[in-house]
């Protein structure tokens, strides 16, 4: 893409969902739906800017190193990532959830959690789990998983998890409960930093537009 072009980078389903009314905003309309579609590189009704569809751990990667001028990221990923070379201007608002402690439904927390103790954790936060349980002075082992985190107590893999919860009712359904909030998470507009000033007059307007909204909604 050339200087006047821009690319978006965006994962499917919520964030994707919540995303539309945003990029409407800012005159944005994907040609398809990537749910719907094959296609990895989704044009809009702009000639000089197209969507690029990845995974959602992956969108700060694609921004960092420039394959894509600026994207949506949950603050899960983005704590994940570490932020290098990203410039985060606007907290969307948009696919909120909460990181919690999740354990498996009379399983004595508090007792085991404290200051010295040692945990078996599962989870595909490895970086926000360390740090939460580092700042509580309780030693974990950390088991990274990708998927299918509430088995992980059910079968003693773990003695908890740490993932997203919503409405909790994945926990509920397999025996589990949330026990220890973490971190309330959303989704955050990320721009590369070098695009952010080779391409100032592309991408100002669209910042503008999603704070708008954003703010428009309060």
């Amino acid at each position: 893409m050339t200087d006047n072009a821009l690319t978006i980078a965006l994962s499917k389903g919520r964030i994707f969902e919540e995303t539309l009314p945003l990029l409407a905003a800012a005159g944005i309309v994907p040609t398809e739906s990537p749910e719907e579609s094959r296609k990895l590189i989704i044009g809009t009704n702009h000639d000089n800017i197209r969507l690029v569809i990845v995974r959602a751990s992956d969108v700060p990667t694609y921004v960092q190193y420039g394959a894509a001028d600026f994207g949506i990221g949950g603050k899960d990923v983005l704590i994940e990532h570490g932020g290098d070379g990203l410039y985060q201007p606007l907290d969307l608002q948009i696919a909120k959830c909460r990181m919690m402690v999740a354990v498996r439904k009379g399983f004595d927390y508090k007792s085991v959690s404290h200051p010295g103790s040692r945990l078996r954790i599962a989870t595909k936060y490895p970086n926000i789990a360390a740090e939460h349980f580092s700042a509580k002075g309780v030693h974990v082992d950390i088991i990274k998983l990708y998927g299918s985190m509430e088995l992980a107590p059910l079968v003693g893999l773990s003695d908890a998890i740490v993932d997203l919860v919503s409405t909790g009712g994945t926990l509920r359904a397999n025996n589990l409960e949330a026990v220890e909030h973490i971190v309330d998470i959303s989704s955050r507009l990320v721009v590369n930093k070098a695009a952010l000033k080779t391409k100032h007059t592309l991408l100002e307007p669209i910042i503008q537009a999603f704070s708008g909204a954003v703010n428009g909604g309060k």
